[in-house]
């Protein structure tokens, strides 16, 4: 984009620029059962999105939480999609893109970390760092997505506060330095030290985290001795740390080099106000995107976005699916002609909504950083980067490499219909991998994934949402390549021996194998044939 050449031109770049510096968009990121739900209605309470939050005896009896919606997930209590809130919160615009809350759906929340600016890290206090924060923490860091570490549930027994401090610096390689601190031991919360504020609090829960806390400032010398000496513990333990890994520094922040940690018992709305005040006083906004060629586009240039998320089945009496756009540069606005970069085609943005767990909103205009649901979007597919004026394609979002394979076939055949159109569907949304071959034929595609769950949703979903009810028969395959041989495919060997190569839906072949000695076997006796490790598996 040129410099604005008339003063019109210059209030728009201007408002851009105003509009991105108010906007922050992150996800949550945790293993399992860390309280990722909770702490998403929890900040969802603090933005007033929600007029009270519906964790008040567990899991069991609890609301659904805002952001999660389907059947599965409910029936579970576990996230297995993503959504998208938008929260306003002190005049700044929070996006919180959920992620999937669990480790079979690494490929989605993969997905999710490229469409946002920064991540929070929760940390089961109990726990400490377990394999899929893990995993997903080495995705933030190939991104060189800043990261803020979030140890929740201090409310109950768990390990000690300088420990954890210590493997957060281990694992992440980052220096930790505490915003906030405990009063009292995991599981006796009785206050937080506010290391940005300067104060102490004493904490109390409404209505069971109902509402939010209540914050009282502590004087210590008003404290009975036994009270002052836990008080006085903390401040030492905080010293401790800060003398070792020194202040707070925005930049470093920023830089990935940095992860400011705060303690929480989200449950109780303990510690999430200074996390959000975090949030909208430090947080990253929208920065230039770097396209494709590599070059940097900046948010006040020409409209432009990518589509991170297809997701399908949230309105079943319209059987409507959605795609979920972020905006990388220039100001959306409902009805706009925008260009599909993939296809060279037109898109006319008749149907735009902001949403909200189940609910949605016709939404207007929507600027840098910001994630628009485009409804009955057919003809987009994840990954397509759409633009207005200045073309730009932004980089591809890799798949994972599959572990588990199944053939999937319709359980009643006069059902082929459904069953194509159910299958199409899934692969469309990118819920799971779809790989075909001559041999097997559409009759029966090979479904590929990362973990068993996700045959599980498949299943489910063309039995109630395509009346298409399918079997899955396991396949022994354990590895996949991507095969990069410029001969004609007709050349490849369909089968082999513990093996075969198949077509994913964008083109690419996939050869599969039963494990890796069968691999080395096909490598010797193909030497034409490359192969190479599939993107961020």
């Amino acid at each position: 984009m040129t410099s604005p050449t008339t003063p019109a031109e210059a209030v728009r770049t201007s408002t851009i620029a105003e509009q991105a510096l108010r906007r922050r968009t992150f996800a949550v990121i945790s293993h399992p059962d860390a309280g990722k739900s909770t702490l998403t209605e929890a900040l969802a309470l603090y933005a007033s999105a929600i007029t009270d939050a519906g964790v008040t005896h567990g899991k069991s009896s609890r609301h659904g939480t805002v952001s999660d919606w389907m059947g599965m997930e409910r029936e579970r209590g576990i996230s297995i999609s993503s959504a998208a809130l938008q929260l306003e919160y002190r005049g700044t615009v929070l996006n919180l893109v959920d992620t999937p809350g669990h480790a079979d759906f690494s490929e989605d929340t993969y997905r999710v970390l490229a469409a946002v600016d920064c991540a929070v890290m929760l940390i089961d206090a109990a726990k400490g760092f377990e394999p899929q924060t893990v995993k997903l923490l080495e995705v933030c860091k190939q991104r060189g997505l800043p990261i803020v570490t979030v140890i929740n549930k201090w409310d109950r027994p768990g390990l000690d506060a300088l420990e954890l401090i210590d493997q957060i610096g281990e694992r992440t390689e980052m220096v930790p330095v505490p915003l906030t601190w405990p009063v009292g031991t995991a599981g006796h919360f009785e206050g937080l030290l506010d290391v940005r504020a300067d104060v102490s609090l004493a904490l109390e829960s409404v209505g069971g985290g109902a509402l939010p806390a209540i914050e009282t400032v502590v004087e210590q010398a008003d404290l009975r001795p036994d009270s002052s000496a836990v008080w006085d513990a903390a401040h030492e333990e905080l010293g401790l740390v800060r003398s070792s890994n020194g202040e707070f520094d925005a930049a470093e922040f920023t830089a990935a080099r940095q992860t400011p940690v705060l303690f929480a018992a989200a449950a109780r709305n303990f510690g999430v106000r200074q996390l959000v005040d975090m949030l909208v006083e430090v947080g990253p906004p929208p920065s230039p995107r770097v396209a494709a060629n590599g070059v940097r586009r900046p948010v006040e240039a020409d409209f432009s976005g990518f589509v991170f998320k297809v997701q399908a089945g949230q309105n079943t009496a319209h059987r409507d699916h959605i795609a979920y756009l972020r905006i990388c540069s220039g100001v959306f606005e409902r009805g706009m002609v925008i260009t599909n970069a993939r296809t060279g085609r037109p898109f006319a943005t008749k149907y735009a909504h902001r949403v909200l767990g189940r609910e949605r909103e016709a939404l207007e205009q929507a600027w840098p950083g910001d994630v628009v649901g485009l409804v009955n979007a057919t003809s987009l597919r994840v990954g397509d980067s759409l633009y207005q004026e200045e073309a730009v394609t932004f980089p591809e979002i890799p798949h994972f490499s599959p572990e588990l394979f199944v053939a999937v076939r319709a359980k009643d055949p006069g059902r082929y219909k459904q069953f194509r159109r159910g299958i199409e569907q899934l692969d469309h949304e990118g819920v799971i991998q779809v790989l075909r071959s001559e041999l097997r034929g559409d009759q029966s595609p090979v479904l590929a994934a990362v973990g068993q769950l996700q045959f599980e949703v498949a299943e489910q979903r063309m039995r109630t949402e395509f009346n298409a009810p399918v079997s899955l028969e396991s396949l022994s395959y354990t590895l996949a390549r991507r095969v990069t041989t410029t001969a004609p495919a007709s050349t490849l060997p369909e089968t082999f021996r513990g093996g075969e190569i198949l077509r994913r839906s964008d083109g690419e072949h996939i050869a599969v194998f039963g494990d890796r000695w069968k691999l080395g076997h096909f490598t010797e006796a193909n030497p034409q044939v490359s192969l190479e490790v599939i993107g961020a598996g």
